[in-house]
């Protein structure tokens, strides 16, 4: 029998670990972000080739979330956290050695084992994130996608600071990777194994539509329900608009608006700060006006501040606008994955949950490169007008996340991994 007061204690420090090494994550990824212009600037190419660099992070992601929900099944999340943390430190070092030696496919190299690392933990840690919540009754997915915000706050601060004083990019890099593999260690040892794996499933899962779950079919099969399919168009939306600032943002502004690169910097540093405001303070708003009035109120603010800085002359009200286009983009994420998994059996909303999540990364990595190739043709201020389509699409949708009655906030499934 457990000992409540251990379960206690080491579900605290479960969920410490997992907070922190989202921070970590946060920082890592602002941190390569806000140092884009330098590393654009050491290579030596045109928006559109370094479109081509940033697919290295954007092909390494996407392999990363699709291999991670069948190895957490396999193996369980603290191995693949393991992985992933791994992954993560390397790309960084990788990335900083190529920006060094200014070698384009060194960097894309970097950005590939990267961009694997995080799709690997970040599968792996909203599995642990649920797990979690199941154990201690309340929320705590949106605080861990908070802390990811607030690491990039803290990564665009640094990144800010040591542009302005010119420092090398690979060092900043170098010391990144570090402290990121100094919060790998903390965390791998506090999370609990057995997460997520099958075969601490309960026997009778199968007879709840376990077996629906697994497998490329059962994957597939959920997108017949069309409410899911409006889900993942909401979510293709606002991960595509959180996703387009996070690459594009501080080049948006030395390009588009002829702001320096510490401007640029700070920019993006502003998009962090709202988006981790938002997501602190969205709870009460989600409770007291629901999902579907929350995004879609959400998809308007991001679209007038993605149009304010498509339009504006002035670099200035262009700045101020990104603090709505990060407010607006700030729930879209986790609002919609709790939404997928609502009022579904265990099986069924795990495979409705990777699926929504798997559209999400999607248009979060994938898609924000391919606006340097259009960037080439029409300039990168007007290759933003997609965001703009996507996000007055996405508002027109919402009515989808309109909770089922009687449905829970979050309903993610996750087996309970071995405490103790």
């Amino acid at each position: 029998m457990k000992n409540p007061q251990v379960v206690e204690a080491v579900t605290r420090r479960w969920r410490a670990a997992l907070f922190l090494f989202m921070l970590a994550t946060g920082v890592s990824m602002a941190s390569w972000v806000a140092r884009t212009p330098a590393v654009r600037d050491a290579l030596e190419v045109s928006t559109g080739a370094m479109g081509l660099v940033l697919f290295g992070l954007s092909i390494g992601s996407m392999a990363g979330v699709l291999a991670s929900g069948g190895l957490v099944r396999r193996h369980g999340g603290r191995l693949v956290i393991t992985v992933g943390a791994v992954l993560l430190v390397a790309g960084l070092l990788v990335i900083a050695g190529g920006a060094a030696l200014e070698v384009s496919g060194g960097v894309f190299g970097g950005l590939a084992l990267f961009g694997a690392g995080m799709g690997l933990a970040e599968v792996a840690f909203n599995i642990e994130g649920a797990a979690v919540e199941r154990t201690v009754g309340r929320p705590v997915l949106p605080v861990l996608h908070g802390c990811f915000s607030l690491g990039t706050v803290v990564g665009a601060l640094l990144g800010m600071g040591l542009t302005a004083v010119r420092f090398p990019v690979g060092w900043h890099l170098a010391a990144v990777a570090l402290a990121v593999a100094a919060a790998g260690v903390w965390t791998v040892r506090a999370v609990p194994a057995g997460t997520g794996r099958e075969s601490a499933v309960t026997g009778d899962a199968d007879s709840r539509g376990g077996d629906r779950a697994r497998g490329v079919r059962g994957q597939l099969a959920v997108w017949r329900d069309r409410r899911l399919v409006l889900i993942g168009l909401i979510v293709l939306a606002m991960a595509f608009a959180e996703g387009s600032a996070n690459d594009w943002l501080p080049l948006l502004m030395v390009d588009g608006h002829g702001t320096g690169a510490t401007a640029g910097s700070l920019t993006f540093m502003l998009f962090a700060v709202a988006m981790t405001t938002g997501r602190f303070t969205g709870g009460p708003l989600l409770v007291r006006y629901g999902p579907a009035a929350v995004v879609r109120a959400s998809a308007v603010v991001a679209a007038v501040g993605v149009a304010l800085v498509i339009f504006s002359d002035s670099a200035l009200l262009a700045g101020a606008a990104v603090v709505l286009w990060g407010l607006g983009a700030s729930l879209g994420f986790p609002v919609t994955i709790s939404a997928a998994g609502e009022g579904a059996g265990p099986g069924d909303a795990s495979a409705r949950v990777a699926a929504v999540s798997t559209a999400g990364y999607a248009a979060f990595l994938v898609g924000p490169p391919s606006l340097g190739f259009l960037a080439d043709h029409v300039g990168l201020r007007n290759a933003m007008v997609v965001v703009l389509v996507l996000l007055g699409g996405a508002a027109l949708i919402t009515g989808a996340l309109r909770r089922r009655p009687g449905a829970p906030v979050s309903e993610v499934p996750a087996s309970q991994p071995d405490l103790v």
